[in-house]
């Protein structure tokens, strides 16, 4: 790690001092293209000079032709002479202005350890090789006996990502892999251990994703007066269960919990014409609501319908799509 040193009690001055310690650390290569300098704030502390007189340096160096400024990124060591090679005028950069140096910071890291050119020409080609195949192909698995929560995945996933999604009993998973050659395997975290250990050995990737964290209903949940009635339909049977519990914990017997999944409408029935709140997923919303509206007259007082838009957390959907290409 480079260091860098100010006499203050020198004829130099401290800006000059710092200048000439950088162009070194540059010209040197301790510095190489691509590497991105300390932040001013860093830097101060590190010297003991003005945060303005590390700006200032920064400004000479960048007057210089030595360091670029990336907006919201920092001061990065340029590439010069031949060093950024035909690249430099690839319309890409103009959309990705970053990814010249994310690139050669892979590569020089690649090269440091070793590898050779080549080799890593073909490590980088064989990963965007088998990241297109896997985005080509997206399977949500999930057990049969709780296949509500592999449909409630797969739902949300198409909407999302704007792709076909296929979804496949955990307990077939084995036997489709064996005809297609390459593809994503999307399942919650509950069940990640038994996908991965049929997708794996056939090189198959597979992504867990994340839970919604439903803080807005358990929040409502904490707030319902004693003796409420509850009701939670869902598609997930799995889903209904857990929820159970949960509740329970939160609550304990102080307020009844009914549950119901969407096939099962006797049940349902049951609760909108019992309970005070009434709790949906999204496969289960439009089916309640429209019950409710059918059986409006013999209702006393109409249940408050609360909608779960979501099973899959935001930053699952995200990762998703930067791992299958589509943002």
């Amino acid at each position: 790690m480079v260091r860098f040193y100010i006499q203050p009690d020198s004829d130099i001055p401290a800006s000059n001092q710092l200048f000439n310690q950088i162009r070194f650390a540059i010209a040197s290569r301790q510095f190489p293209p691509g590497h991105r300098l300390p932040s001013t704030r860093q830097l101060a502390m590190e010297t003991g000079l003005h945060r303005n007189t590390i700006s200032k340096v920064y400004r000479q160096l960048e007057d210089h032709g030595l360091v670029e400024a990336l907006a919201g990124s920092g001061i990065y060591v340029r590439a010069l002479g031949h060093e950024g090679g035909s690249r430099l005028n690839s319309p890409v950069l103009e959309q990705y202005p970053e990814a010249n140096q994310i690139i050669q910071r892979s590569l020089d890291e690649l090269l440091s350890q070793g590898c050779t050119l080549n080799q890593a020409r073909e490590m980088f080609l064989a990963e965007i090789d088998w990241r297109l195949r896997c985005s080509a192909r997206v399977l949500v698995t999930a057990p049969t006996q709780d296949i509500g929560i592999g449909q409630l995945m797969a739902q949300e996933l198409e909407e999302s990502l704007k792709i076909p999604v296929q979804l496949v009993p955990i307990e077939q998973l084995a036997d489709l892999l064996k005809k297609v050659p390459s593809g994503t395997v999307v399942t919650s975290r509950y069940f990640i251990g038994q996908a991965e250990a049929i997708a794996l050995p056939k090189s198959v990737r597979v992504i867990p994703v994340d839970i919604y964290n439903f803080a807005k209903e358990i929040e409502l949940v904490r707030d319902l007066p004693k003796g409420t009635y509850l009701g939670i339909v869902s598609l997930s049977s799995g889903l209904l269960r857990a929820t159970e519990v949960i509740i329970h914990s939160l609550r304990g017997d102080e307020i009844l919990v009914m549950t119901a999944q969407l096939t099962d409408s006797y049940k349902i029935n049951s609760i909108i014409r019992t309970a005070r709140v009434v709790v949906c997923d999204q496969a289960s919303y439009n089916h309640v609501k429209d019950l409710i509206q059918v059986n409006r007259e013999e209702l006393i007082r109409p249940p408050q319908l609360v909608y779960c838009p979501n099973y899959i957390g935001a930053e699952s959907i995200n990762l998703l799509k930067r791992e299958l290409g589509l943002n």
